[in-house]
């Protein structure tokens, strides 16, 4: 089934001024300057952020909820990324930030970090079955599983068909608070993530396929900050809300998911870039046989994302300080459990048109490919993004496609001039 995906991230078109910062680092060539400002082309967009933490003008925006979409439910429940925890200095005790969101409006809190851990050791039993393409990938950060489908389809049936932990920790809030409150309806009960990231955002909108999220509302960690910040009272009286261990934690940061697996045949990858070469090796087999692979679009991990407020390398530092005095894990499973529940795996992941097609007839993309690499040979193969196109590959393409026109190369056409000159 081709999912009609809704975004998370857009421009703010009269902060843009047509530079071609946001084109160059965009992972997916999502971006053209037209008229003087950049597109995103939402078929090819994959929410990564890296748009937003490189406009020199704050143009690109995460377009996530408010605390004020919680008033229209009657109990409300905050479920925290770990990430907040590496957010606030002096920190000594995760349970004065889930005091404090108690503080701000919420009437429960249920911590992503303790999720995790359960994700953790379904994992370990996920790698134990038979039949698994390994290397598995995992699929708990969003922008992979875009990623895999746009550039890597041939990748799509490594990945983990597990639910990520916000989704895990959203479905045991729920029914926790069903349990303890059956005063309220199902639709009564509203589930707050407090996310690091935009694609959390376009997760929770598009959800997997034909699985729907049960998390209602997305705030950012910079949205609630200073709300939090005003109501932490460190050195206080609070009780002891938190049920996570240094595993759950970890998920914060790069390679924290893959060392909870206990396997040490892992790699954990993270930052854009790193993701793609690492991606490029497994589908051309130029990568030693791994179990498990962790990949990150952030730097650092989920501490790297657009909507925290802290330095990632920081928070991270915070965090390592924060896990020293923590239990290994505050959630293991049943000894006797031998399977994965089915609530805590999705069917289906997905599915996308790959970009790299240019067409949906065979023959047709072969010409269009021909006709790209013979322009290519003409253009002056500098990359400079005048045209407004990221390189001259891609221009090729856009030209190709009709959503161009050959006289926008700049060079090019300044250098048939100084040949119509000297003749």
């Amino acid at each position: 089934m081709m999912n009609k995906y809704e975004h998370s991230v857009y421009l703010d078109v009269e902060k843009c001024s047509g530079c071609t910062t946001c084109l160059k680092h965009c992972p997916t060539e999502a971006i053209r300057i037209r008229d003087g400002h950049a597109v995103i082309n939402q078929d090819r967009c994959i929410d990564c952020g890296e748009c937003i933490r490189v406009c020199p003008h704050s143009a690109k925006k995460a377009a996530c909820g408010k605390l004020s979409d919680m008033e229209r439910f009657k109990w409300k429940i905050a479920i925290p990324a770990p990430t907040l925890y590496g957010q606030f200095d002096n920190l000594d005790d995760v349970d004065y930030v889930l005091d404090g969101l108690l503080k701000i409006g919420f009437d429960d809190v249920f911590e992503v970090s303790a999720a995790a851990e359960l994700v953790s050791a379904y994992t370990r039993l996920y790698l134990k079955t038979q039949g698994v393409k390994k290397p598995a990938i995992s699929s708990a950060c969003p922008v992979i599983i875009r990623l895999i489908g746009l550039r890597f389809p041939s990748l799509t049936e490594n990945i983990i068909h597990m639910l990520p932990p916000m989704e895990v920790a959203a479905m045991l809030a729920r029914e926790k608070a069903q349990k303890e409150h059956p005063e309220f309806k199902p639709e009564e009960i509203g589930v707050c993530f407090i996310s690091p990231c935009p694609a959390k955002v376009s997760y929770v909108r598009n959800g997997f396929a034909d699985y729907k999220s049960k998390v209602d509302v997305v705030v950012s960690i910079s949205d609630i900050y200073f709300q939090l910040i005003a109501k932490m009272r460190p050195g206080s009286e609070v009780d002891p809300l938190s049920d996570s261990g240094m595993i759950g934690i970890g998920w914060a940061t790069s390679g924290g998911e893959a060392t909870a697996i206990f396997n040490e045949s892992y790699l954990a990858a993270d930052g854009i870039d790193n993701v793609i070469r690492v991606l490029d090796q497994i589908e051309n087999g130029n990568i030693p046989q791994l179990e498990f692979i962790e990949l990150n679009a952030c730097t650092g991990g989920c501490v790297g994302g657009v909507m925290t407020m802290q330095n990632p390398f920081i928070a991270k530092a915070r965090l390592q300080s924060l896990r020293r005095y923590l239990p290994v894990s505050q959630n293991s499973l049943p000894k006797e459990e031998s399977y994965i529940p089915g609530e805590y795996i999705f069917d289906q992941a997905p599915t996308y048109n790959p970009i790299s097609r240019l067409s949906d007839s065979m023959a047709e993309s072969m010409r269009m490919m021909a006709d790209i690499q013979k322009l290519c040979g003409d253009l002056p193969g500098i990359d400079c993004g005048s045209c407004g196109a990221p390189n001259c590959r891609a221009f090729a393409e856009d030209v190709v496609k009709k959503q161009a026109l050959l006289e926008s190369c700049l060079i090019r056409q300044h250098a048939k001039g100084d040949a119509h000159d000297r003749s």
